[in-house]
């Protein structure tokens, strides 16, 4: 897990995405075409949430987030979603 010196606002949270699978559980390896985005990740940065919601995921979760949720950034060479706490649907 890596030190982030980003802090995101409000109910959002920064998320480093897990790594694309390599091979299906069969043993095939798969293309880099056809790899699909991971829909887990570790959370490495949290907000404070909003006045009335406090957040309920913090800093070092493994959660489940949505296909198409979240904003991709890059940070120091490094890939990274940014997302809002709603957009997630799992702690793992």
């Amino acid at each position: 897990m890596s030190k982030l010196n980003i802090k995101p606002l409000a109910d959002r949270v920064i998320i480093e995405p897990a790594a694309a699978e390599m091979k299906t559980s069969g043993g095939i390896i798969i293309p880099d075409t056809a790899k699909e985005k991971p829909q887990k990740g570790i959370i490495v940065a949290v907000g404070n949430g909003k006045k009335d919601e406090p957040m309920t995921v913090k800093v070092g979760d493994n959660v489940l987030y949505g296909k198409y949720a979240g904003t991709e950034i890059t940070y120091e060479g490094k890939e990274y979603l940014i997302m809002k706490e709603a957009d997630i649907y799992a702690i793992v």
